[in-house]
C-alpha cells in the first residue's frame, strides 16, 4: 500500500464526477421516496441522472413520466433508459423523438432483460431492434444524443467468454457510444483488469464503475447471482449475523462502500455511477468522503 502522503483519498480531491441511478416508482408512496432521493442528491450537481427501464420494458410509461418530470422541475440533466424488449423499431424510435423533443439529449442504451426476467432467453421482438448495439446505432441516427452502454467486468451472464463481451462493447462504441457503466462489483481487480483489457482492444471510452451500496446483504446477493457480479466471501461475512439489524448493518454498508471507491480513487479512477435504490443517505455520506458538497454547505461555511 501507498504511504498516506501519495494516496489520493488521503489529500484533497479534485474532478471527482458522480451520476445517479433511479428506477420509476410503483406506488404514490414510492413516487414520494424517489422525490425525496432527487432532492437529497440534486444539489451534489451529479453529471447526470438516469432512470431505469423494469424487466420486458414494463416500467416504460413509469421511466418515461419520471424523466420528463425530472426535465420539467429540476436542473438536474437527465438520462433517459431505452431497451430493446417489446417494441418495434418505429415505436423505440418515436420514443427517441419524444425524449429528443422533451429536451432530453442523453440515453442509456440497453438490450434490456426478457420479458420473464434476468436469466430468461432474450427474444427480439419482431421488427425490433434485435442486439443493444443496432439500437445504439438508431439511436445516433435519429439525433446527436449522448449514449451511455452498459459494460461487465466479470462479463455479461450470456457471453462465452469475457473476451467475446469485450467485443460487444467494442461494436457499441463503433455504432456511436460515448460511455460505459459497468455492472455493480464488490471487488475492484475485477474492474481494473478489465479497464486494462479494453483500453488494450483500443477502447477509449470512459468506463465509469457502477457501485451499488449493499442496502440488503441478501437482496444484493440474490440479484448478483443473477447478473453475473460475484459476492466475495469477505462480504458475506461482514454482514453475517446482522439480519435483524437494520442500524448496524447501515453502518457496514457505508463503510464497506467507502473502503471500495476511497480504493478506487487511489488507483486513479474520478468518476462514479451509483445504483442509488432511490435511497439517498448512504449514497450522500459516500458522496461526502469523494469530497463532494453543495452550494449550501458551502454557503453556510
Amino acid at each position: 500500500m501507498a504511504p498516506e502522503f501519495l494516496r489520493p483519498s488521503r489529500s484533497p480531491l479534485g474532478n471527482i464526477n458522480v451520476s445517479f441511478e433511479f428506477f420509476p416508482p410503483k406506488t404514490a408512496e414510492m413516487e414520494a421516496s424517489l422525490w425525496d432521493s432527487i432532492t437529497r442528491l440534486a444539489p451534489l450537481e451529479p453529471s447526470f441522472v438516469s432512470v431505469t427501464y423494469g424487466a420486458g420494458g414494463s416500467t416504460r410509461e413509469r421511466t418515461h413520466s419520471t424523466v420528463a418530470r425530472i426535465v420539467r422541475e429540476t436542473a438536474l440533466k437527465p438520462a433517459a433508459h431505452l431497451t430493446c424488449v417489446a417494441a418495434t423499431r418505429e415505436e423505440v424510435d418515436d420514443v427517441v423523438r419524444a425524449y429528443k423533443a422533451a429536451g432530453v439529449r442523453h440515453i442509456v442504451a440497453l438490450r434490456g432483460d426478457p420479458v420473464s426476467g434476468p436469466g430468461g432467453a432474450f427474444e427480439p421482438h419482431p421488427g425490433g431492434y434485435a442486439t443493444s448495439t443496432a439500437l445504439v446505432a438508431g439511436i445516433r441516427r435519429l439525433g446527436d444524443f449522448e449514449v451511455t452502454v452498459s459494460a461487465y467486468p466479470e462479463k455479461h451472464p450470456e457471453s462465452a467468454t469475457l473476451d467475446a463481451d469485450i467485443d460487444v462493447l467494442k461494436a457499441k462504441v463503433d455504432a456511436g457510444a460515448t460511455r460505459a457503466v459497468t455492472q455493480f462489483f464488490f471487488d475492484n481487480a475485477h474492474y481494473l483488469r478489465y479497464v486494462d483489457r479494453v483500453r488494450a482492444r483500443g477502447i477509449h471510452i470512459p468506463i465509469v464503475p457502477g457501485i451499488v451500496p449493499v442496502q440488503n446483504f441478501k437482496q444484493t446477493a440474490s440479484f448478483a447471482k443473477r447478473t453475473g457480479a460475484s459476492v466475495p466471501q469477505w462480504l458475506a461475512d461482514r454482514f453475517e449475523g446482522l439480519d435483524h439489524d437494520p442500524a448496524t448493518r447501515r453502518l457496514i454498508a457505508a463503510a464497506v462502500a467507502a473502503e471500495q471507491v476511497l480504493d478506487l480513487v487511489d488507483h486513479g479512477v474520478s468518476d462514479f455511477h451509483f445504483y442509488t435504490m432511490n435511497k439517498a443517505d448512504l449514497v450522500y455520506a459516500i458522496c461526502h468522503l469523494l469530497g463532494l458538497r453543495t452550494h449550501l454547505t458551502e454557503r453556510a461555511a
